[in-house]
């Protein structure tokens, strides 16, 4: 493997480490110009983060390891996803490893940590919280791997950097009705799943309608910057995960230091992109009622299974 897949690797950590704060304050700044207001600053969420790491940490009294681990646990994945996904490069030292059940899971075990916690945290709010989420989590999870999986059928394999190969090569595979089907269904489990409207609303601390934010309430100083950092970044990685699968030109396919470096600003300005219209789609939307959010994500499993069955019948076809 030669030193521009090392690089690929280290490039999709770097810039979703640091990018993500930059991402959540241009979808707030977004959403602020939409409201008329002139907004913190794109940079707003770095200097939080750089606040609360000066401050001393603190942990509630009657907590335990899971309520301690859960933040840098939360970012571990975050990294590890972050690398195996091919948001710059199909082509790297780990793309072998890039497996869609192995993706899910890690996304799936930095939700269960942070359940973990709200549950140790011996809070209402965070067992509430926990609660909360973990039904959330056990459609969204299924909803993101049949969505992934109904692509992985005409590839023919679940490794997606060999998944967004073949839609490089093949982009009729993305507007077929499986295709449309598969991002219908992934869009709405990446709302879900990132903690945004109309699923949850991540700038409330109303009891009645959060989520999310119920389970870190605890969380202060070092600890709630890695908490928020994993949030964000997890935000990063999905919307990177929808644009790589669905809009996947630009994605270095081949060991090209040019080729990276165009990745590399393509990237950026999906990311972007994708994150200021779900900023703006969110000036218009209304959070639903929280026992309707079972319903909407039902709706976006049924999606995901449609693309499954419609993949299958089409591949059959061709």
């Amino acid at each position: 493997m030669s030193a521009v897949g090392y690089a690929a690797v280290v490039g999709q950590i770097v810039v979703v480490g640091a990018g993500a704060p930059l991402l959540t304050g241009w979808m707030r700044q977004v959403r602020a110009r939409l409201e008329g207001r002139a907004g913190a600053g794109v940079v707003q969420p770095w200097r939080d983060t750089r606040k609360l790491l000066r401050k001393e940490p603190v942990t509630p009294v009657g907590t335990g390891p899971a309520f301690r681990a859960a933040p840098a646990l939360l970012v571990a994945t975050s990294v590890v996803a972050a690398g195996l996904v091919p948001l710059l490069s199909t082509d790297t030292p780990v793309s072998s490893h890039a497996d869609l059940i192995v993706v899910v899971a890690l996304i799936a075990l930095g939700t269960l940590v942070l359940a973990l916690a709200g549950l140790d945290s011996g809070t209402a709010f965070g067992g509430m919280g926990a609660s909360r989420e973990m039904t959330v989590a056990a459609l969204v999870e299924p909803t993101i791997l049949l969505s992934v999986f109904a692509l992985s059928i005409p590839a023919g394999t679940t490794n997606i950097p060999a998944i967004v190969a073949g839609a490089v090569d093949e982009p009729a595979r993305l507007a077929s009705p499986a295709g449309l089907l598969a991002t219908a269904a992934l869009a709405v489990a990446v709302l879900a799943e990132t903690g945004r409207i109309p699923v949850d609303n991540p700038s409330t601390h109303l009891e009645l309608t959060m989520i999310h934010e119920a389970m870190v309430l605890e969380y202060a100083g070092p600890d709630l910057a890695l908490v928020e950092l994993g949030a964000q970044m997890r935000l990063t990685l999905l919307l990177g995960l929808l644009s790589s699968l669905f809009v996947p030109w630009g994605i270095a396919t081949d060991a090209s230091w040019a080729a990276l470096l165009l990745a590399l600003l393509l990237f950026a300005a999906k990311v972007a992109l994708l994150g200021a219209v779900l900023a703006a789609a969110e000036v218009f939307w209304a959070k639903v009622r929280l026992f309707k959010v079972p319903e909407l994500l039902a709706g976006s499993f049924l999606l995901a299974l449609l693309a499954v069955i419609a993949s299958y019948f089409l591949s059959g076809a061709s």
